[in-house]
C-alpha cells in the first residue's frame, strides 16, 4: 500500500461553537494480484477552543435591589462550560460502575463592570487559555445584549479546573487528561481571549 496523495481540503469554522476543522484527503494505492484500484479517505480533525452560551436572566436569579446576585455569574460560567463540553463531544462527568471522573474548580474569579436585571439577554462567551497535563483555564466575558444591538461586557471571569477520580477512601485524586480530550479540546488564539473592540 503506497500513499499518493495527502492535502488539506478544507478549514471550517462552526457558527455557535470555534472549531478548527481539517478535512484531509488521502489517495491509497492499493497493489495486489487481483485487486488494484485508489481509495480516498478523508478524515476530519475538529478542535474546540471557544464557545458562547445564550440566556435570559430570570427573576428568581436577583436580588432585593432587582440586581443578578453575584453567585449567579458563577453559575453562568458553569452552563456555558457544559455546553462547551456538549458540543465537543466530551463528557463533562464520567460515570462507570465504582468510579466518578469529573473536573472539580481549583481556582475562581470574577470582576464585575456592569449589572445584569431581570429579563436581561446576555451572553457567556468561554474561550480555553490553557490546556495542562491535569487541568483547563478558562476565560469567560458575559455580555448584555442592548436594545440598540450593541453589547455591554457586564463581567470577565478566570476558571481553573482539575480532572480528577473518586478514589475508595473519598478522597479526590487528580489524574492527566487523556488522549480523546486532548484531541477535541485546545488553547484558543490570542485573538480570541482579547476583548472585542466593539465593546
Amino acid at each position: 500500500m503506497r500513499g499518493r496523495r495527502n492535502d488539506i481540503r478544507r478549514i471550517e469554522s462552526n457558527p455557535k461553537q470555534r472549531f478548527l476543522t481539517l478535512t484531509c484527503a488521502l489517495n491509497l494505492k492499493i497493489h495486489s494480484p487481483r485487486l488494484a484500484k485508489t481509495t480516498r479517505l478523508r478524515i476530519n480533525l475538529g478542535m474546540a477552543y471557544e464557545h458562547t452560551s445564550k440566556r435570559r436572566i430570570e427573576f428568581s436569579e436577583t436580588d432585593m435591589a432587582g440586581l443578578v446576585h453575584f453567585s449567579n455569574f458563577f453559575k453562568y460560567m458553569e452552563t456555558a462550560e457544559r455546553d462547551f463540553f456538549e458540543a465537543a463531544g466530551v463528557d463533562l462527568i464520567n460515570t462507570e460502575p465504582g468510579e466518578l471522573v469529573g473536573w472539580p474548580r481549583a481556582r475562581a474569579e470574577c470582576k464585575f463592570t456592569a449589572p445584569l436585571r431581570f429579563g436581561d439577554s446576555i451572553d457567556i462567551h468561554l474561550a480555553v487559555k490553557a490546556v495542562k497535563d491535569r487541568s483547563i483555564d478558562y476565560q469567560f466575558r458575559i455580555f448584555r445584549n442592548n436594545a440598540d444591538g450593541s453589547r455591554t461586557q457586564t463581567a470577565k471571569a478566570h476558571l481553573t479546573t482539575i480532572l480528577t477520580k473518586l478514589v475508595e477512601n473519598g478522597e479526590l485524586q487528580s489524574v492527566e487528561i487523556p488522549e480523546h480530550v486532548r484531541a477535541r479540546i485546545t488553547a484558543a488564539p490570542a485573538a480570541v481571549l482579547a476583548r472585542p473592540g466593539s465593546v
